[in-house]
């Protein structure tokens, strides 16, 4: 009788044992994987919606197609900041542009370019502005020093003018405009 009961403890420990094991194996804590495509709504400075972008991942870089419409006709700067923060009127929460690597603005500044400096975009006489381009400098991978997504994420933002593409800061740009949050 003795042995059937240490048979049946020793069969009963190792049943448990085998069901917490399989347990274990299907808990997993794998980091999700950064999006390779992301939607940036824009807001300008009243807290009203004027565009999209759309942010989608490209080797070693990220191609950029945003629409936006009520902007004032003209060449604007646009730029990629350092925050995740829009809040309107003047987006000032965005902090400064994206510059992980510690450069000077423009991109014909012997000093420069932040890792965030844009072509400007250029919007038609209704208002109206479209713009295609692919930046190498920023990406949307989380193991880059140049990723959009680190600490929180960064913003987009539309300057009231055309960027001089030199002028550190900023690019003589004016104030801000329109952001969105890239997240």
């Amino acid at each position: 009788m003795k042995t059937i009961k240490i048979i049946m403890t020793a069969s009963l420990g190792l049943l448990v044992l085998t069901a917490c094991q399989s347990v274990k194996s299907t808990v997993t804590t794998e980091a999700a994987a950064p999006p390779s495509e992301l939607q940036v709504s824009l807001i300008g400075s009243s807290g009203q919606p004027i565009g999209t972008a759309h942010l989608t991942s490209v080797q070693d870089g990220v191609q950029i197609d945003l629409q936006v419409s009520g902007l004032t006709p003209g060449k604007h700067g646009l730029h990629f900041h350092e925050k995740a923060v829009c809040e309107a009127p003047n987006f000032e929460s965005a902090g400064a542009h994206f510059n992980p690597f510690k450069k000077e603005h423009g991109f014909h500044n012997p000093k420069g370019f932040h890792a965030g400096d844009l072509p400007n975009l250029v919007v038609d006489a209704q208002g109206n502005g479209k713009f295609n381009a692919i930046t190498k400098s920023a990406v949307l991978l989380l193991d880059k020093p140049n990723s959009l997504l680190k600490q929180g994420g960064a913003s987009l933002v539309i300057h009231e003018k055309e960027d001089d593409l030199k002028t550190d800061p900023s690019g003589n740009s004016g104030n801000r405009i329109a952001c969105g949050v890239v997240k």
